[in-house]
């Protein structure tokens, strides 16, 4: 009999260690599919399973040994209601010459009539009623203060154009699912305060 594959082992309540097993055990384009083939109600399971993780840290996303302004594509899906073809995209993230303690980033996106959506990523270690949900946030109310890899879009505001209606006032909060994956759940923040919003998404990072 065949292994089960990650949605499978989702659905009967596998455990995070062995979900990470599973994962980690995987050719590198197996693993990018099985980790992005996921629909929205079994995301939302893996973001619970993924509450057992350790906290995320910034070196998941851009690995140690990784250079300055040397861009990390982490292939991902997301859950909004739309074609899956635009459920498909990429978030990029950099490190920042001569500084440590955040990452620079933009979404890759078939949506290619939205602006790219820079943020920045940082630990939320300190932040009292963030740290329960991730170890890192990915931030779109701040856009890169310091130059970014040559080739990237613009850097614009999220507060400009159609991009206003996906990513302005937001926040991505990550937890750790294994070695190369990772699962986000999106917030927004408006006049009721910060709100979990039922938005999920994987990463699958390309080494």
């Amino acid at each position: 009999m065949a292994d089960p594959d990650l949605r499978t082992m989702i659905d009967a309540s596998a455990s995070l260690a062995s979900i990470s097993a599973h994962l980690d055990a995987l050719a590198p384009e197996a693993r990018v599919r099985e980790a992005n083939a996921l629909p929205g109600r079994v995301q939302a399971r893996l973001w619970e399973i993924a509450a057992d993780a350790a906290p995320i840290e910034l070196e998941h996303f851009v690995p140690a040994a990784r250079g300055s302004m040397a861009p990390v594509h982490h292939p991902g899906r997301n859950t909004i209601l739309c074609p899956s073809y635009f459920q498909r995209f990429e978030k990029r993230f950099v490190k920042p010459e001569r500084e440590d303690g955040r990452l620079f980033g933009y979404n890759a996106s078939n949506a290619w009539f939205v602006h790219p959506g820079y943020f920045v990523a940082y630990r939320t270690a300190g932040h009292d009623l963030w740290a329960p949900r991730g170890g890192v946030v990915i931030d779109y109310h701040l856009v890169p203060d310091a130059p970014v890899p040559e080739g990237w879009p613009k850097v614009v505001p999220n507060s400009v154009g159609l991009q206003k209606l996906v990513y302005h006032r937001t926040r991505d909060f990550m937890r750790r699912v294994s070695n190369h994956v990772s699962i986000g759940r999106a917030s927004r923040e408006d006049e009721g305060g910060d709100q979990e919003l039922d938005y999920w998404f994987t990463l699958c990072r390309a080494d």
